[in-house]
């Protein structure tokens, strides 16, 4: 004689879903399974026939929720759950209200092993805060971050398809030597084989990642975060070059390593060596420096520089019309 275990596995599944969503009605969880909530209401009877507590309320704000009888299951996290926790931790960009999502998830197991007291401070909390997302920050999908991860872990070299900020499109081998949280975003520190040299590619901006055969020996003396922003301002669309009427040291203490490579002139000049995808925002980084500047190279930025130039003249313009030489 066979039997029929599928009964007995959604309601399994059942049970994992009343512990993580305690008061969800027949029809939410029906649809979670993917069944009718009339089969919903079998697999809730299966439960009860093998003594776990499921509680159910009637009305619009009724549903189904394990009773206080039920002892705590071990806390077991999904790989998207803890996936989701981990990079929650890392950047503070995913949120951890939307009960769905994997973080949510894995925090409401959280809060359900800890001491009533405990949880209930936090769950008011989690319950009442709105949180303001960084507009500057990023989503990288979980399993292209995974991917790069475990590409650095192992030394495997890997072919990414990577879309820039301008919308152009290519394919590049790497040595993936790091993945890095800074200022909001992910980042792939790796060495591109077909330039060898340093790259930086935006993780939320890898379209796909190939493992290859290859494998690969990291630098020894290897500084992820301070190879990633040397290099942040290195390998873009177009090259900028300017000259700065300040000594070296003066422009260190205002200007990040991020925005570029500062190399003296002499003793009063210094010459701002970079690149960018982003001619407008350069731009207005570079307004914000403390001394007289001038565009030596890269047309895009020039140009930009200059309808920054004329719009902040109009600005001062008493009859609001636009600057003309």
């Amino acid at each position: 004689m066979t039997i029929d275990a599928s009964p007995t596995a959604r309601a399994l599944l059942a049970l994992e879903v009343l512990q993580d969503s305690p008061g969800i009605t027949a029809e939410r969880l029906g649809a979670r399974l993917g069944v009718t909530p009339r089969a919903v209401r079998r697999y809730v009877g299966i439960l009860r026939e093998a003594d776990i507590p499921v509680e159910s309320v009637r009305g619009p704000a009724g549903g189904y929720r394990l009773g206080r009888g039920m002892r705590p299951p071990p806390l077991l996290f999904s790989g998207d759950e803890a996936l989701g926790l981990v990079m929650a931790a890392l950047d503070g960009q995913h949120d951890a209200a939307d009960t769905d999502g994997p973080v949510g998830r894995a925090l409401g197991k959280l809060l359900r092993a800890l001491p009533r007291s405990v949880a209930a401070q936090a769950e008011a909390v989690r319950r009442t805060t709105a949180p303001v997302p960084d507009r500057s920050g990023s989503r990288p999908d979980p399993g292209t971050t995974v991917a790069l991860v475990e590409a650095c872990a192992e030394r495997r070299r890997v072919r990414v398809a990577y879309r820039s900020e301008g919308g152009r499109e290519w394919d590049a081998e790497v040595e993936p030597w790091a993945v890095v949280v800074r200022y909001g975003r992910w980042y792939l520190v790796c060495r591109s084989l077909r330039a060898d040299a340093v790259r930086t590619y935006r993780v939320d901006r890898v379209r796909h990642v190939e493992p290859l055969a290859d494998t690969f020996v990291p630098p020894a003396d290897l500084d992820p975060v301070a190879l990633l922003e040397e290099n942040l301002a290195i390998g873009w669309e177009y090259d900028v070059r300017v000259l700065v009427d300040a000594p070296v040291e003066d422009l260190r203490r205002c200007v990040p390593r991020t925005m570029g490579r500062l190399e003296p002139v002499d003793a009063a000049t210094t010459r701002l060596v970079a690149s960018t995808g982003n001619p407008v925002y350069f731009a207005e980084q570079l307004a914000t420096l403390p001394a007289p500047f001038h565009v030596e190279g890269g047309p895009e930025l020039r140009a930009t520089v200059e309808a920054l130039g004329r719009r902040l003249l109009a600005a001062t313009n008493p009859d609001g019309a636009a600057f003309t030489r």
